[in-house]
């Protein structure tokens, strides 16, 4: 969605209307999440994707027509596998798909959310996509963090409806979720028809790496590609520079416990950040690791080594004072087992232990599995 957003600035600028659509909901194995967005300029130029290529053609008809009326529209997107010409999804899943105009009139807020999301700096816009009894489709609201002044921008109409949303949305930033909720007319929570898509653009979930190694420089590398703004640190001068690091967005030379010390109190250390120590060096293992268990938010805490390192670094933590509690959320030897080999593959052993963590997914191969192969997206 940021990409899509960030084209749109051009046309906006011009004075020109837009249609953007933008994936409010998915069941079963939908091929995108909710908040993928795909926009469609008045020239027919297309930024974007709501399904990789099964409903684009559909959805590029739908905001022609919305581009033509000036009037949002809803669509659903299902299953088509009894017909090679119907619009649908191949893939079992389900796509709710919401596609409104976007100009100066309908998104007056669009140049101030667009210089926020180019500093990084986090922001929610909350959307009615329907509901009887409630503002019109495409009414918006755009929601600043806690502690931010005028904390928000716009209105869907009434104060307790405003106050709820922008609540949930702040909430909801703070997680780094998207979705859809409902509301009563005065920001009622049970039984409300009101339906508010909030997508929230947090700023990019923290992978931190600890270790001046080869295998650091292919894990940034790994972790950039994923999306994580990457830090390497490590203690050693002469190892830790940007030059060997490429794939990292900084590279920083400190002992690693007091660097995440000092960033946990910043508070830029949350639940989506990953922590991978790399060292396989009890000196400088031993102190982060017991700095990162015992944090009461955090990602996903990995630590290379062999199986002999392992039990060794365990007994180490262990005297530290680490309880069993706080030593079970430790992955160590770090990684999934692919048979990895080299620092690139086991880069990609680790990335994909993080991404397990995160969704809950097995690590087994999917064709010894059964069930949805997207088991969080309904």
């Amino acid at each position: 969605m940021r990409e899509v957003l960030g084209a749109l600035r051009p046309w906006y600028e011009a004075g020109l209307t837009t249609a953007l659509a933008t994936v409010v909901a998915t069941h079963h194995s939908a091929p995108r999440q909710p908040g993928a967005a795909m926009a469609v300029s008045s020239g027919g130029e297309v930024v974007g994707s709501v399904s990789g290529g099964c409903v684009e053609a559909a959805v590029y008809e739908a905001a022609q027509e919305v581009m033509a009326t000036g009037v949002p529209q809803s669509h659903t997107y299902g299953v088509s596998d009894d017909d090679a010409f119907a619009v649908g999804l191949t893939c079992g899943g389900t796509l709710e798909v919401f596609v409104e105009p976007i100009s100066r009139a309908t998104f007056p807020q669009l140049p101030a959310l667009l210089d926020r999301l180019a500093a990084d700096e986090p922001v929610a816009v909350a959307t009615v996509v329907g509901g009887p009894g409630g503002p019109p489709a495409g009414t918006r609201m755009v929601v600043l963090p806690d502690g931010v002044p005028d904390g928000h921008t716009g209105s869907l109409g009434d104060a307790g409806l405003d106050g709820a949303v922008a609540e949930d949305a702040r909430g909801m930033l703070q997680q780094g979720t998207t979705g859809l909720r409902r509301y009563g007319p005065r920001g009622e929570r049970v039984g409300g028809a009101i339906t508010v898509f909030t997508q929230s653009f947090a700023p990019p979930p923290r992978l931190l790496v600890f270790g001046a190694t080869d295998f650091t420089a292919a894990l940034a590398r790994q972790g950039a590609l994923l999306g994580y703004r990457v830090t390497v640190c490590d203690a050693r001068p002469v190892f830790t520079t940007a030059a060997r690091f490429p794939g990292a967005d900084e590279v920083v030379v400190e002992w690693p416990h007091r660097y995440l010390v000092a960033e946990a109190a910043a508070g830029r250390v949350d639940a989506r950040t990953a922590v991978a120590v790399l060292t396989h060096d009890a000196k400088f293992d031993v102190p982060v690791l017991a700095v990162a268990l015992r944090l009461p938010r955090i990602g996903y805490i990995g630590a290379m080594g062999s199986r002999r390192t392992h039990e060794d670094r365990l007994r180490r933590l262990g005297e530290a004072g680490l309880t069993r509690d706080e030593l079970a959320r430790l992955c160590s030897p770090v990684g999934l087992d692919i048979g990895a080999r080299t620092p690139q593959e086991t880069a990609v052993s680790i990335a994909a232990e993080i991404i397990s963590h995160r969704w809950g997914g097995t690590g087994s191969r999917l064709a010894a599995t059964t069930g949805p192969i997207h088991a969080l997206s309904g």
